[in-house]
């Protein structure tokens, strides 16, 4: 390509090709009076928090629920899940990662779906070996989650035969600390470490009163029968 005259504004023929290969490389940018965005929301990472760890978090101990709430007890998107039942269980993102990992392995070369209902904000701090008292809380160790009894951990969806999903959700369990139980889409919600039968009502969970008398002794009774 022959460089362009560029004599009358006092430029030399190696200046005017060098602005040439320069404007070759640009990109051509047109004028676009619509804004543009992306509606797809940035990856979230369930393992930290996004905040960091700026402010210091407080040991603080799982909640039970006994004023009627059993939210996170149920599988809502999938069709398996994987409920907690022990508790006091504080769970660390390396351990969660882990039993992630573990039902990928078991699920490998298969059409499914996961999805995970904590994630790990709360931050652990740890002080070196031989510290004396009174010396701080320490500095940041590793996130981890708080996970409540009766919380679901992981949902499955996915063409998948039932016993391959309790496969899959055994192995993360031993994966992780504390004891896990398999539950299906429809299963009963839980409030505390109670389960909300049909025949039973949240204010029959609240009170415990006559009703619930009534079939302990109706059940002692058939056995006492038998």
């Amino acid at each position: 390509m022959k460089p362009r005259k560029l004599h009358s504004i006092g430029l030399s023929s190696s200046t005017g090709f060098l602005f040439d290969s320069i404007a070759l490389r640009l990109p051509i940018r047109s004028h676009n009076p619509y804004r543009t965005f992306s509606s797809t929301p940035s990856t979230f990472n369930w393992l930290a928090p996004k905040r960091g760890h700026k402010s210091k978090s407080r040991k603080g101990r799982p909640r039970v629920a006994t004023g009627g709430s059993t939210r996170g007890t149920t599988v809502v998107w999938g069709d398996y899940g994987l409920r907690m039942r022990d508790h006091d269980r504080r769970v660390s993102a390396a351990q969660l990662a882990t039993g992630a990992e573990a039902i990928k392995k078991r699920l490998r070369g298969e059409k499914y779906k996961l999805y995970t209902r904590i994630c790990a904000s709360i931050g652990v701090y740890t002080s070196g070996n031989e510290v004396r008292m009174g010396k701080g809380k320490g500095s940041f160790d590793y996130w981890a989650s708080r996970v409540a009894v009766s919380k679901i951990i992981f949902e499955l969806k996915g063409d998948l035969h039932e016993q391959i999903v309790r496969d899959a959700f055994r192995l993360a369990g031993n994966k992780m600390p504390g004891l896990y139980e398999f539950v299906k889409k429809g299963d009963s919600p839980v409030m505390g470490i109670t389960k909300v039968e049909e025949r039973m009502t949240l204010d029959d969970v609240r009170q415990p009163g006559s009703t619930l008398a009534e079939k302990v002794d109706s059940s002692r009774l058939s056995e006492i029968a038998l």
